[in-house]
């Protein structure tokens, strides 16, 4: 070897001990929080329960950034592309997967992530006008297919996971429902309450009151099993085997973030999931805590992907 070889080769090797050094002591300063939604709604709710309850467990601010737009797409792209250096994580819903489905995007929603873990999951519960003449799913199947097209449902926008999980459930069920999509829950609601639509697969939080008060009436949850939100409810795959349809929060990291810093979120989000007072207040909100691992976060949403893609062809639905 040449004098200078061993020089050179020193040099070129003396940054990596520096940047591991760096991943073990992550984080030194404040980590941004993209939520890719408006302040006030759920994913909103989820981060800021998370994001404070980091910050006391890690030493350092975790600071929630809202960046609303396009379904979603704006926010997750300002992450995808983000330095993956563990500064910048997004927590994000389920529609990520219904709009990797509608939609052509500019990255890779499987592979262009670093997936840290699932936070919560939640079910839809299955709510119709009390004029419906059905007292649960096989009766709400059978007057279906007795009277094509005589039934409305609504949904809080076309192409939403609410939508999305009905159009599952009219396929699955060889059913003709006609679909009225609105601008978010609220004007669903009032339209449902009104008798103007007559079905609305919608989340505990938003229903519940108006079920308890005997204006509206649950036939089921969509959850794989019976909720613990909502105990008295049976689960629509009771009656329509493999029917499943779940709102999800997760977080994930920019593409390439180290396995040693994935791997310190994963595991203080598990530690602030397991605690009984972060678990009531998910229960208060209809969702429950559902932490997993890195890898089997990444392969729950190709999975949710794949479904919704398979009910987007099948349902032929356009976005503008």
């Amino acid at each position: 070897m040449r004098p200078g070889s061993a020089l050179l080769l020193f040099a070129l090797a003396a940054p990596a001990p520096a940047s591991y050094a760096q991943i073990a002591k992550w984080p030194e300063r404040p980590v941004r929080v993209v939520v890719p939604f408006a302040p006030g709604g759920a994913t909103d709710v989820v981060a800021r329960l998370v994001a404070p309850r980091l910050s006391d467990a890690l030493g350092q601010s975790f600071i929630v950034d809202n960046r609303a737009g396009a379904g979603g797409t704006i926010g997750t792209e300002i992450v995808v592309r983000a330095n993956p250096d563990g500064y910048t994580i997004n927590v994000g819903a389920s529609s990520y997967a219904s709009s990797a489905a509608l939609y052509k995007l500019g990255y890779d929603p499987i592979a262009g992530i670093s997936p840290v873990t699932l936070i919560t999951t939640g079910p839809f519960v299955v709510a119709v006008h009390p004029s419906v003449k059905a007292a649960g799913i096989k009766e709400l199947i059978a007057l279906a297919r007795a009277k094509p097209g005589s039934l409305t449902f609504g949904s809080s926008g076309t192409g939403g996971v609410p939508h999305l999980a009905t159009e599952h459930f009219r396929q699955m069920t060889g059913t003709n429902m006609i679909h009225v999509p609105y601008k978010g829950d609220a004007p669903a609601i009032t339209d449902l309450l009104g008798g103007q639509i007559q079905i609305y697969f919608g989340g505990p939080l938003v229903l519940s009151p108006h079920m308890n008060a005997g204006k509206l009436r649950g036939l089921a949850v969509t959850s794989e099993q019976r909720s613990k939100v909502l105990p008295d409810l049976p689960a629509v795959n009771e009656v329509v085997p493999g029917y499943t349809a779940v709102t999800w929060f997760g977080m994930w990291a920019p593409p390439g973030t180290p396995k040693t810093i994935v791997d310190k979120l994963n595991q203080s989000v598990a530690r602030i999931l397991a605690r009984a007072d972060v678990q009531e207040r998910l229960r208060n909100d209809g969702m429950d805590a559902a932490h997993n691992t890195p890898e089997e976060f990444s392969r729950y949403v190709a999975r949710d992907i794949a479904k919704w893609t398979k009910v987007v062809k099948a349902g032929n639905i356009r976005v503008d």
